[in-house]
């Protein structure tokens, strides 16, 4: 066990010894745009308090029991990426409602203190390194955990910039590179302006893009809450985010996301829904034109998934995205 503690211990010594040295190094953000680019498509992996109560907030949880996974299979995750062709998954690694999905030391609202007991984003890190996929990720500013805050409330996430910029420090150097992190405006900033959290995550991992779904523009990635395929200057492709990016000038590739699940009565969207939605699932063809489109213009399409409550992938999902996989690999002829 002491050799195994020292093995650990010398792979994250190393790793942020590896993160510091990129940091210092200057950055050809034009080969690094290309980079992300070429990852043309990925997975928008959401599962949190949300998957458990069938709606897209939640709210009033007092409990991280509330957070039953049966058990949680990033491997199935990372391999179903792979065989679509995708180049990454973006994950969540934390709603409003303030929930970690990594073992972080600001809170005891976080997984490994769940009935699941696991450090999910540790998990992923390692599936995507055996199948080949990059890392991004998801993070909601504001928490209604933090002073000020409104428990359920829109753009009412309260202040706390000293915690969220510690757990960006967590995740951007305990977690190995990041491609792009998706910050999430709906409850507010936290109290650290975009400015402000552009320049922090830039300290810790320069080669990282930053973007926001919404509010002051800020960082270098246009992030598409509800978008579709455009232009890097149509602003119409950024969905929610359009008017806010507008005019902004300091973007070098634009991102767009939805849900693979089609619009439904109860149950969430962006989380799994609730069973009796299983059977729901664009169809492969859709998602095969926007992966095109999301090509044609150097954008990256970042489709959401929900894991169910075991934490695996539905099977329809997998079957979608293994059918889109074989049509990027084996075009299908015109028409068809």
């Amino acid at each position: 066990m002491p050799r195994l503690l020292f093995s650990l211990s010398l792979s994250v010594i190393l790793a942020a010894g590896n993160l510091a040295a990129s940091a210092a190094e200057p950055v050809d953000m034009n080969q690094r745009t290309k980079q992300l680019k070429d990852l043309k498509w990925g997975m928008f992996v959401c599962w949190s308090f949300s998957t458990f109560s069938g709606k897209e907030w939640t709210p009033g949880v007092k409990d991280v029991a509330f957070f039953k996974a049966a058990g949680c299979d990033t491997d199935q995750w990372a391999q179903t990426a792979q065989e679509a062709g995708m180049g990454y998954i973006l994950f969540l690694t934390k709603h409003h409602d303030g929930f970690c999905l990594w073992d972080t030391k600001t809170t005891d609202r976080k997984v490994t203190k769940s009935p699941l007991g696991r450090d999910v984003l540790a998990e992923l890190r390692k599936s995507c390194d055996k199948h080949g996929i990059k890392l991004a990720l998801y993070f909601s500013e504001g928490d209604w955990n933090w002073p000020g805050a409104v428990d359920g409330a829109g753009g009412k996430g309260g202040s706390n910039p000293e915690m969220k910029k510690a757990q960006l420090r967590e995740l951007l150097t305990q977690y190995g590179p990041i491609e792009y992190i998706w910050f999430d405006h709906a409850v507010g900033d936290g109290g650290l302006s975009h400015k402000e959290t552009v320049a922090l995550c830039k300290q810790f991992q320069r080669e990282c893009f930053v973007g926001f779904n919404h509010g002051a523009a800020a960082g270098d990635i246009r992030l598409g809450e509800m978008g579709g395929p455009s232009p890097l200057e149509d602003p119409k492709g950024a969905g929610f985010g359009a008017t806010d990016s507008k005019g902004y000038q300091g973007y070098r590739l634009a991102e767009f996301t939805y849900p693979i699940l089609p619009p439904h009565e109860g149950g969430a969207m962006w989380f799994y829904s609730l069973p009796r939605h299983d059977k729901l699932c664009l169809p492969a063809k859709k998602l095969h034109q926007d992966y095109l489109g999301a090509v044609k213009y150097g954008n990256i399409f970042s489709l959401d998934v929900g894991p169910d409550y075991n934490g695996r992938l539905r099977k329809i999902d997998v079957e979608t995205l293994r059918a889109v996989g074989e049509m990027i690999r084996n075009p299908p002829a015109a028409g068809k």
